[in-house]
């Protein structure tokens, strides 16, 4: 096998190893969800890390980013080097509370506006690519024709560190959108709740992981076939971890 650079967390230092299992090393890695639609964690703060980051994403054809993060915006730098990328701000927040159906509109809006272009690669991101992101990106597969199932394990299936915790929100957003009836939306979103609950992740640990990360962050990882690492085999240490804690 032959190794490439990745760029994980932040991206300082060429020669720290970073374990392909680690869910930081899938923190700024871009995630097809579904056909030419991307969720990602955020671009790192520092200057190199940020270049290199963002020459991932164009490597793979973004034209199109939407930013969901509340705390923070990197429309000014973005625009300084690539005024021909397509960047929207939704800002929410991550609190574990209900995301407001204003939010959802705007978002799939400007997904499905981007999707219109044949030629365009739309990325979705928030500060992780745990929650807000998938969600987002969750609300516009269901907008696209997705059944709600389907879309979560696509999402998934793509981006093992997605929890997707706010897809009940989606699915919510998405019945009132199609003008649904009260018992049809709970039913979905029911459903929603059942799939997450079966197919749990280990979000604190998730979360813990790459907020270690944020040392140090540029590794070199060998160039494995992603299609092994993915599914509940990821997350089976931290599992492990979660049940000895």
């Amino acid at each position: 096998m032959t190794e490439k650079e990745y760029a994980n967390p932040a991206g300082d230092d060429p020669g720290t190893h970073v374990d392909p299992m680690d869910p930081a090393v899938w923190w700024r890695r871009p995630c097809e969800v579904d056909d030419r639609l991307y969720v990602c964690g955020d671009l790192p703060s520092d200057p190199e890390g940020f270049q290199r980051v963002l020459g991932e994403w164009f490597d793979v054809g973004i034209t199109h980013i939407v930013d969901v993060r509340s705390e923070w915006s990197d429309a000014d730098r973005v625009a300084a080097v690539a005024p021909e990328v397509t960047y929207v701000w939704l800002g929410t927040h991550d609190d574990g509370g209900i995301q407001e159906a204003a939010w959802f509109d705007a978002g799939v809006d400007a997904i499905t506006m981007g999707l219109a272009d044949p030629t365009a690669r739309v990325l979705v991101h928030c500060h992780m690519g745990v929650n807000r992101a998938p969600s987002l990106a969750y609300a516009a597969m269901l907008e696209l024709g997705r059944g709600v199932e389907e879309a979560l394990e696509a999402i998934r299936a793509a981006r093992p560190i997605a929890a997707i915790a706010y897809a009940a929100d989606a699915v919510r957003w998405f019945g009132e959108h199609r003008s649904m009836d009260r018992e049809a939306v709970q039913a979905a979103s029911d459903r929603a709740r059942a799939w997450l609950a079966f197919n749990p992740v280990a979000t604190s640990w998730i979360i813990s992981r790459i907020r270690q990360a944020k040392g140090p962050a540029f590794g070199r990882v060998l160039d494995v076939d992603w299609e092994d690492l993915l599914g509940q085999q990821v997350f089976r240490a931290g599992r492990e971890h979660e049940a000895r804690s």
